[in-house]
């Protein structure tokens, strides 16, 4: 029997959006006179992954608006294939400024969060557990002096529940000390944000980020929860042993044990993205902190510029409001300017921008493949980024 046309074409579109096609994209366009002056920077990645830093590596650099891009090594360590700049890495941590702070700075610039506001203000249940959690300002989390410890304890990942019942656990966490005192780096803070991020817009975050970012700058290849047809170009990281997780190396699923357990949707981590995308976006900050105005209909938020210099709260932090500055060993390396601001992830990934010299430096690598002990990855990041600056800059001077 011959199916009305109807129904072919429903069963299509039915076909289609439980097998979402890998987005075919065009690698950014890369500048040969940069790619001379970078040859440097590219052997000092080379001789890194030889020596066994991390399976794999993505570096791409912006300068004025020309580019550079360089891929060395394989997907992972049972996998030869080589990467490019379409190669999708876990973010990490780099959820925190991309997503996060992105979506933080909207909020405040659409009047549906205010810095100096309490977190009870949002979030009554935050009033839960010790220390003055009363206190704790919503600035206190972008700048990790909130008073909150690391990460939840115990793990979200001993918890049996719901994604509700686990922030709802993670919530209600106790204070290491009293707000303000002293920059402690935290994930918990970042889980608390955008907790309540989504409750002001009644949106999960992954959802907030597609619609609010990614599609407005069209970037095809930066998202959460990556459909499984598209993890074949995925580099792999750790292999888990944490209950109710494969026992091979991840691939697409998120490496952060706590954003897993949030359904792998999180403010602190949960990201995928490749480096093309990542350069861009870099581009869109960087321009926002220039203050130009850039083409398209979604500009970068106004106070960006303030958003990404450093605060000093605490006296001393290098922290600015979600993005970190250059510190003593820090991974932005020794020549990048002060007024430079970056972030770092857990998987080996790091992306840093210099306002000053119209800079944006990316490196993406999946050194937590198939282990997170690698002590060969060490300050890679830091002798990659100085070999980019001095290779740009001959003349430069270390901060």
């Amino acid at each position: 029997m011959r199916l009305p046309a109807c129904y072919i074409i429903f069963a299509v579109l039915i076909t289609a959006c439980a097998h979402p096609a890998l987005p075919r994209t065009d690698p950014i366009p890369v500048d040969a006179a940069l790619s001379m002056q970078l040859a440097p920077a590219a052997r000092t990645l080379d001789s890194a992954i030889a020596a066994g830093a991390a399976p794999g590596a993505v570096l791409a650099v912006s300068v004025g608006g020309r580019h550079f891009e360089h891929a060395i090594g394989q997907l992972a360590v049972d996998d030869p294939r080589p990467p490019d700049g379409r190669t999708f890495y876990d973010m990490a941590s780099l959820t925190k400024v991309v997503a996060l702070t992105t979506l933080a700075m909207m909020a405040v610039e659409e009047n549906r969060i205010a810095l100096d506001s309490p977190v009870v203000h949002y979030l009554p249940e935050f009033a839960r557990g010790k220390g003055e959690k009363s206190r704790v300002l919503v600035r206190d989390l972008l700048l990790h002096d909130s008073g909150l410890p690391p990460d939840p304890i115990p793990p979200l990942w001993k918890h049996p529940g719901s994604r509700r019942a686990a922030l709802t656990e993670a919530l209600g966490a106790n204070l290491d000390t009293v707000p303000g005192a002293r920059m402690v780096y935290s994930d918990l803070g970042a889980i608390t944000l955008a907790t309540i991020i989504e409750k002001q817009y009644h949106e999960r975050i992954d959802r907030l980020f597609a619609e609010r970012v990614a599609r407005p700058l069209g970037f095809t290849r930066m998202r959460y929860l990556p459909p499984r047809e598209w993890r074949d170009e995925i580099a792999s990281t750790e292999i888990e042993a944490v209950p109710g997780r494969p026992t091979t190396a991840l691939r697409g699923d998120v490496h952060d044990e706590n954003a897993w357990r949030l359904d792998g949707v999180s403010g602190h981590a949960g990201l995928f993205s490749d480096a093309d995308d990542l350069l861009r976006f870099g581009e869109w900050v960087l321009a926002g902190s220039l203050g130009r105005t850039v083409p398209g209909a979604l500009q970068p938020p106004r106070e960006l510029v303030t958003w990404s210099v450093r605060q000093n709260h605490p006296e001393g932090s290098s922290r600015a409001l979600g993005w970190d500055t250059p510190s003593e060993n820090s991974s932005a390396g020794h020549y990048m300017s002060e007024r430079s601001f970056g972030h770092t992830g857990y998987t080996g990934t790091s992306i840093w921008i210099d306002p000053t010299r119209d800079v944006v430096i990316v490196l993406l690598t999946n050194r937590v493949n198939p282990t997170r002990d690698t002590p060969k990855f060490g300050m890679l990041r830091a002798v990659v980024a100085d070999a980019v600056m001095l290779g740009l800059f001959p003349d430069a001077v270390p901060r």
